[in-house]
């Protein structure tokens, strides 16, 4: 059988990527251009810069990813995309020329979801992972706990009821005033720190599967308030540990919880909150005790990257998926869609 090379585009929010893979788990190449340090000076991602960047950054980034592949154009098999959930105009720069090429090289396009990527991370970094099991999303856009029933067949068992854990983590790092993205620097920071100096609220939910992290992130500001009014010394260290511990509590604990209530033996994390080293630590710890076994992708495909595009879009090519030049831009397109 001929092997089947993808070229995948992902553009959903402040990383122009693209990447090539061969039968949708072997990633030959894998090109990141990150726009942090353009939107560190606003506190956060700039949609219209974000936009204008990736017109700028993407012709360079996919050929930059086909030449590193070893691949000449006439090899591409396949173009996978992100046509959402994301910001509407970076979404639209990588799948309008995710259309253009596929129409050139009159090959088929096939449009991703965003989420779906990122769950489909582990069955690169792990080939031996297959359906079913559970899966843990967590970004600064997702925190979704779902069932994975087969490639592309999937049931939300949970989600956030109002922030999502990384839009949490960016909040309370931008309060203390440690910069942006605020995630690496509070996991950094809470290695230096006492998880168990300050009490912060863990909110359970009736022990179902949903999250909610507004109730942490006001009792975090709150304690601020009151130190400055005071004038008081922040203990930033333990602030970032006590408030990162509250959160990967919760995380950690319902997803394990899941995966042994559905009867899975596996869970996987994936997302950019996946590299938090504070979550992997916990949610392996919980899931030794419950006997549950964890995997998690190594970080370059934590964050938003086009391998992991790809991937998903190889097993949506092969149950049959392929996206006309009708295709648009869902920004807020549900995993079950």
């Amino acid at each position: 059988m001929k092997d089947l090379i993808t070229l995948a585009i992902e553009s959903s929010c402040d990383e122009t990527a693209a990447s090539v893979l061969k039968n949708g788990r072997e990633v030959l190449s894998n090109i990141i251009s990150t726009q942090i340090d353009i939107h560190k000076k606003f506190g956060g991602v700039v949609p219209e810069v974000a936009s204008r960047k990736h017109v700028e950054n993407i012709d360079i980034v996919v050929q930059q990813a086909i030449d590193e592949a070893g691949i000449e154009m006439n090899d591409i098999d396949m173009i996978a995309v992100t046509y959402g959930p994301g910001l509407v105009g970076a979404l639209l720069v990588g799948l309008s020329y995710a259309k253009a090429m596929a129409y050139a090289l009159d090959v088929p396009l096939v449009g991703v979801n965003h989420i779906e990527g990122h769950l489909s991370a582990n069955y690169i970094a792990h080939k031996e992972l297959e359906p079913p099991f559970v899966t843990l999303i967590v970004s600064g856009g997702h925190t979704h706990l779902v069932e994975v029933k087969d490639y592309g067949e999937y049931e939300i068992l949970g989600r956030t009821r109002d922030d999502a854990s990384g839009e949490a983590f960016d909040k309370v790092a931008r309060a203390m005033e440690l910069g942006y993205p605020g995630g690496p620097i509070i996991d950094r920071l809470a290695k230096e720190g006492d998880p168990k100096a300050i009490e912060f609220p863990r909110a359970y939910i009736d022990d179902g599967y949903d999250f909610s992290f507004s109730g942490i992130k006001s009792a975090v500001l709150n304690y601020l308030n009151a130190k400055r009014m005071k004038k008081e010394e922040i203990p930033v260290a333990d602030v970032a540990a006590s408030f990162q511990d509250a959160v990967t509590d919760v995380l950690a604990s319902k997803a394990v919880k899941a995966a042994s209530e559905k009867g899975y033996k596996t869970v996987t994390l994936s997302g950019g909150v996946a590299s938090n080293s504070g979550l992997r630590e916990k949610i392996q710890k919980f899931g030794e005790e419950k006997g549950v076994d964890v995997k998690f992708p190594p970080p370059v495909l934590c964050t938003d990257n086009a391998a992991m595009i790809g991937c998903a879009g190889y097993y949506r090519y092969l149950k049959g998926r392929v996206d006309g030049m009708d295709l648009n831009a869902v920004p807020n397109l549900q995993i079950t869609e």
